[in-house]
């Protein structure tokens, strides 16, 4: 059913941020280049940002909380140790948690990674609905093997590289984020300065939903675009849906 819209701004507003990157020993040749593009996404932001940093591995760690210093982050950024297995989920799950704590309203996820899942405790379907109920929005670039040509296995419909893309266009298609899947590492520095850019230059909508019930249920909303000639290629991204409210009474029955 269509909603009528009751604000539509458009606001270089300060964001709260977490750059998640991928330190498994696959990295270990890209981490340097990831690095510097990650710096390149912060110097491109708005300076009021505050911007935690999340490393994972076998596991997933905060390398840096909040901060809206670049030489803190230059820092945390230095040291590259490489090693161990891919646990994307968790880092995902554990950033968008602790986006929580952050001070803006406006909330987002830089994730850079160069594979397949294989290390979490959290399964794909439990970070779908964590990104779902919360306010973050995904920006992904996947390092990813062009041309794998290893075949699936084991009763495997997908190759690691086909799920790790589908993982990752799951996560920015669910928050309204994109996700990017370069040819080479030398296309994330400009990569980084886009999403930044991006980030920036985004449009609220506001509307109060028709559907007043306070059940908890999920919502899903479409945005529809009527461009002039003169933007007839403007591409719409937006949260696929939000989770109304639950009252006490609707949990109990």
């Amino acid at each position: 059913m269509e909603q009528e819209i009751s604000f539509f701004t458009h606001d270089d507003v300060p964001i709260s941020v977490g750059l998640v990157i991928d330190n498994s020993a696959s990295m270990h040749n890209k981490r340097e280049r990831v690095n510097s593009a990650a710096l390149s996404f912060v110097r491109e932001s708005n300076p009021q940002d505050e911007t935690f940093i999340v490393d994972f591995d076998d596991e997933a760690y905060l390398d840096h909380d909040f901060t809206n210093s670049i030489n803190d982050l230059v820092a945390a950024l230095g040291p590259i140790d490489t090693r161990g297995e891919t646990a994307l989920y968790d880092a995902v799950y554990l950033s968008a948690a602790h986006l929580d704590e952050g001070k803006k309203d406006k909330k987002a996820l830089l994730v850079i990674t160069d594979g397949e899942d294989n290390a979490s405790k959290y399964s794909r379907e439990t970070v779908l609905s964590k990104l779902r109920e919360s306010k973050v929005t995904v920006y992904a670039i996947g390092l990813l093997e062009e041309n794998d040509s290893r075949e699936p296995f084991f009763g495997k419909s997908q190759s690691p590289t086909r799920k790790a893309k589908e993982v990752l266009q799951q996560f920015a298609q669910a928050t309204g984020g994109r996700a990017y899947f370069p040819r080479s590492v030398e296309e994330i520095g400009p990569l980084c300065r886009s999403i930044a850019r991006d980030l920036r230059n985004q449009y609220t909508i506001g509307y109060t939903p028709s559907n007043e019930k306070v059940d908890g249920t999920w919502r899903r909303t479409t945005v529809r675009l009527n461009p002039s000639k003169v933007f007839s290629r403007v591409t719409v991204s937006a949260k696929e849906g939000y989770y109304a409210p639950r009252t006490q009474d609707s949990v109990q029955h």
